[in-house]
C-alpha cells in the first residue's frame, strides 16, 4: 500500500512538473502564432497586444518647419504672397488695365492703394503682378538650380577632362557680372516679355550653386558608400543621383532659395529699366511707370511704395528661410532653447547645490 501510494504520488508530481515546464512554451507558441490575448497560466492575467501605431508624416514635416523661428517667419511671408497671388485677383474690384475717371488719387475706400495718372487701380495691378513676378522668379530659380545640379555633380564626380571643361564654363560665368550681363542680353533680345527674362536669369544665375555642389561632390565621391556602390556595379549616373545627391539636399535647397532671391530682384530691375513688356502689369512694370510719370517728384508715394515694399518683404522672407535651412543643416549654427521662466533662468545660471 505504501509503495503504491508513493508511485502514484511520484507519477502525479511528474505530471505537474511536465505541465509547469510546458506551460510557458505553450504561451510563447501562442503569442508567436499571433494570439491576441495570451493567458498566463499562474496568475490568469490577460495581456492585450497593442496595435502598431501608424506613422504620420505631416506632423513631422510641420515640426520641421516650425522648429526654427526664422524659417517659420519666412514661410509665413512667402505663403502670404502666394495666397495674395492666388486669391487677390478675385478680391480686386476692377481690371489692372482699366482706365477710370479717378485720376491720380491717393489710397481711399474706393481704391485701397490709390490710382495712377491714367486712373488704373494700384491694388489690382499689385495682385495681378504678383502672379507674373512670382512665376517668373520660381521658373528661373528652378531651371537654374537644375543646371547647377547637373554641372556641379557631374564635374565633381567624374573629374579629369569633364571636370576641367565644366569648371571652365562655370568660372567663365562666375567672373562675368550678373546684372550688367542680364541688361545686355535683354537689351539686344528681339522679343520683350517673360520668356526673355527667364532665359536671361537662367544664363546668369546657375554658376554659384554649381561651384558649391562641385566642391561638396569632390569630398563625397571617395566615401565608403560611394565605393560600395561602385563595387556592386552601379552606373555612374545612378551613383550621382541616388547616392550622392540625397546627401546634398540641404545645399540644393539653400541654393534654390538664394537663386529665387536673385531672380526676383533681377526681374524687377530689368522691368524697372524698361527691358520687359511694359504693357503687362508686374511689380517691376509698376515701378517703371512710377519712374516714367515722375511719381517721386510730384509726391505720388502710392505709385512706388507698395511694389517696392512687396519686393523687399518677399526677399526678406526668402532670406529667413535660407537662414533656417542653414541652421538645420549645420549643427554649429543651431541655438539651444532658452528657459522661458525667470526661475528656470536663475536655476540655469545658479544651479541649486544638492547635498549627498
Amino acid at each position: 500500500m505504501q509503495r503504491d501510494t508513493r508511485e502514484s504520488t511520484t507519477s502525479n508530481n511528474g505530471q505537474h512538473n511536465n505541465a509547469d515546464l510546458n506551460a510557458p512554451q505553450n504561451v510563447v507558441d501562442a503569442a508567436a502564432l499571433g494570439s491576441v490575448e495570451p493567458v498566463l497560466p499562474t496568475t490568469g492575467i490577460t495581456v492585450t497586444a497593442e496595435p502598431p501605431k501608424k506613422q504620420r508624416p505631416w506632423p513631422d514635416l510641420l515640426q520641421l518647419f516650425t522648429a526654427n523661428p526664422r524659417m517659420t517667419i519666412g514661410f509665413c511671408i512667402v505663403g502670404f504672397f502666394v495666397l495674395m497671388a492666388l486669391i487677390g485677383p478675385f478680391i480686386a474690384r476692377q481690371s489692372p488695365t482699366h482706365f477710370s475717371n479717378d485720376l491720380f488719387q491717393p489710397p481711399s475706400a474706393t481704391h485701397w492703394l490709390g490710382t495712377t495718372q491714367k486712373g488704373e487701380d494700384i491694388f489690382a495691378q499689385l495682385v495681378y503682378g504678383a502672379r507674373i513676378s512670382l512665376l517668373i522668379s520660381f521658373v528661373a530659380a528652378t531651371g537654374a538650380t537644375m543646371l547647377s545640379i547637373f554641372f556641379g555633380l557631374t564635374a565633381g564626380y567624374f573629374g579629369g577632362v569633364v571636370d576641367d571643361v565644366l569648371s571652365f564654363l562655370t568660372n567663365m560665368f562666375l567672373i562675368l557680372p550678373g546684372l550688367p550681363l542680364s541688361v545686355v542680353i535683354a537689351s539686344f533680345s528681339p522679343i520683350k516679355g517673360a520668356t526673355t527674362i527667364i532665359f536671361v536669369l537662367l544664363v546668369t544665375s546657375w554658376p554659384w550653386g554649381a561651384r558649391v555642389l562641385r566642391s561638396q561632390t569632390l569630398s563625397m565621391r571617395q566615401r565608403e558608400f560611394v565605393e560600395a556602390a561602385r563595387t556592386v556595379g552601379e552606373s555612374p549616373w545612378r551613383i550621382i543621383f541616388f547616392e550622392i545627391f540625397p546627401n546634398e539636399i540641404a545645399i540644393v535647397a539653400s541654393s534654390f532659395v538664394g537663386t529665387f532671391v536673385y531672380a526676383a530682384l533681377t526681374e524687377v530691375a530689368l522691368e524697372f529699366l524698361g527691358l520687359g513688356d511694359v504693357t503687362v502689369p508686374t511689380w517691376g512694370v509698376i515701378l517703371f511707370w512710377a519712374k516714367a510719370e515722375n511719381a517721386l517728384e510730384i509726391g505720388g508715394w502710392w505709385l512706388f511704395a507698395p511694389p517696392g515694399l512687396c519686393v523687399a518683404i518677399l526677399c526678406a522672407g526668402l532670406t529667413f528661410i535660407n537662414f533656417g535651412i542653414d541652421e538645420l543643416a549645420n549643427p554649429r549654427l543651431r541655438r539651444e532653447a532658452k528657459p522661458k521662466t525667470i526661475r528656470a533662468r536663475r536655476s540655469a545660471i545658479y544651479p541649486i547645490p544638492t547635498h549627498s
